[in-house]
């Protein structure tokens, strides 16, 4: 046992236990005043002199006042002041987009930094266990520039030495808590920096309506919605395969009829041909005379056109066979994008078992070998577990709607993508709320980005659809 004392007497501890020769005598430094001072006031200028750099022109305008008033008084101080307020007013109220775009955003950055993020950093990194208190001194993250968008806060983080980005994806909720957000996501930047995202309000909050059918035909990435940074969201579908998953009511077909909509100006012009399989006999029938005879209901017709989409795949690849690596669109050779609604219903609830093999086969075999050739797949499903879909991760591009458990998240879009801030399993299950909204996760990138697709309704699609038949611009 070991007594606690008190004051200058802690110098004179020593054990109690008895048959030791061991005596605990601590040594106590006197820190001289004038180097405590010392300390103090280079800690005070280095804070000044890091202020000044960080924030020139907020200190520029703060400080001109005061110098003024100091040297000349008040009057004087007031009258050659006046004119840089009096000009920020007007610009403002003359040109607003091009006065928020150089201006707004930059004091509103200043703002958010001094008061949310600097005045809770401390407390917010402790509590969240993302700072550390030893001997009585605080080692926290630092906290680095911030950034204001239209919509969130990007705010720079140098973590701490032996930190990780797992241990900042494992504290979002407390990090989005602790900063009045609704939630935070994390990307590294750097080695050892961080970039957290803080949204301030939902830009993909409200549906968007059927964008226009492009004038140009093209097979590239066409335009199926809006990103949640305000730009278009293009989805690339020749070259690679993309599986859509979510929940019932999720919009899994908001992202399929935009696709082919993006689409119909290539399939009138030849260079793009779409095959549709259609097990549920519910969502592509509304456009059936967009597909002709590329068109499967039952599962015996959908395992032979998925063979017919095979044979057309390694005919190609035995004519480019040493002439060319990629495809290029061109009326003798289009892409053909094989589009499956519900692919589950095939693959898993498929009651015959060699159509099932049929159909697996196939699906492996043009997602293992079909994007060089110009064969492309878009699937669907509503439940993403590896029996019912044994072969996602030969999709390079995935899209997480709406999904019912948080361990499905990282199913679709790959180990770790919920810790970076995908949280497909907290989409609205509201209609109209968050129907089309997901993630997405490219193949190039391993951080997912917050989408919404636009809405197609059955009178879009029937426009689309009697239009094309007729011939005339949909």
């Amino acid at each position: 046992m070991f007594k606690r004392l008190p004051g200058d007497e802690a110098r004179n501890l020593v054990t109690t236990t008895p048959d030791t020769a061991v005596v605990f005598r601590p040594a106590v430094i006197q820190t001289p005043a004038i180097l405590t001072l010392i300390i103090f006031a280079w800690r005070l200028l280095a804070g000044l002199i890091r202020l000044l750099w960080r924030h020139p022109v907020a200190m520029l305008a703060t400080l001109t006042p005061v110098v003024l008033t100091l040297l000349y008084g008040w009057q004087t101080a007031l009258l050659l002041t006046a004119p840089a307020p009096a000009g920020l007013a007007a610009w403002a109220l003359t040109h607003w987009t091009s006065f928020v775009r150089l201006i707004g955003w930059r004091l509103l950055a200043w703002w958010r930094l001094v008061w949310v993020y600097r005045r809770h950093w401390q407390p917010v990194m402790i509590v969240s266990g993302l700072g550390r208190h030893l001997w009585g001194r605080d080692y926290l993250p630092r906290l680095g520039k911030v950034t204001c968008t239209p919509w969130a806060d990007l705010v720079a983080v140098r973590m701490l030495k032996g930190q990780s980005v797992k241990d900042w994806a494992d504290r979002l909720d407390h990090l989005a808590q602790g900063f009045g957000s609704a939630s935070c996501r994390v990307a590294l930047s750097r080695g050892g920096r961080l970039t957290l995202t803080f949204p301030r309000h939902d830009p993909l909050a409200e549906r968007i309506p059927a964008l226009p059918v492009p004038d140009s035909p093209t097979a590239g990435p066409v335009e199926i919605g809006k990103q949640e940074d305000g730009r278009p969201w293009l989805l690339k579908v020749h070259g690679t395969h993309v599986l859509v998953a979510g929940a019932t009511g999720a919009g899994k077909g908001s992202i399929i009829w935009s696709a082919i909509r993006g689409l119909l100006p290539a399939v009138r012009a030849g260079l793009v041909e779409i095959w549709a399989l259609d097990p549920k006999l519910m969502e592509l029938s509304y456009g059936r005379a967009l597909f002709g005879d590329r068109y499967a209901a039952t599962p015996e017709d959908c395992a032979d056109l998925l063979d017919q989409a095979v044979s057309v795949m390694q005919k190609r690849a035995a004519r480019f066979a040493g002439i060319q690596r990629s495809h290029t669109p061109t009326v003798d050779d289009p892409f053909v994008l094989v589009v499956v609604d519900e692919v589950a219903f095939l693959t898993a609830y498929q009651s015959d078992r060699e159509l099932r093999r049929r159909i697996s086969a196939a699906l492996a075999t043009l997602t293992t070998q079909g994007r060089a050739v110009g064969v492309g797949v878009l699937a669907a499903l509503q439940d993403p577990r590896k029996e019912v879909m044994n072969i996602r991760n030969l999709f390079p591009d995935k899209i997480a709607l709406r999904l019912d458990e948080s361990e499905q998240v990282d199913m679709v879009l790959g180990d770790g993508a919920r810790d970076r801030g995908a949280l497909a399993d907290h989409i609205s299950p509201v209609p109209g709320l968050g129907a089309g909204v997901g993630y997405v996760r490219l193949e190039a990138s391993p951080d997912p980005i917050r989408v919404r697709a636009t809405y197609v309704s059955d009178t879009d699609i029937r426009a689309m659809a009697d239009a094309f038949a007729a011939g005339e611009d949909v």
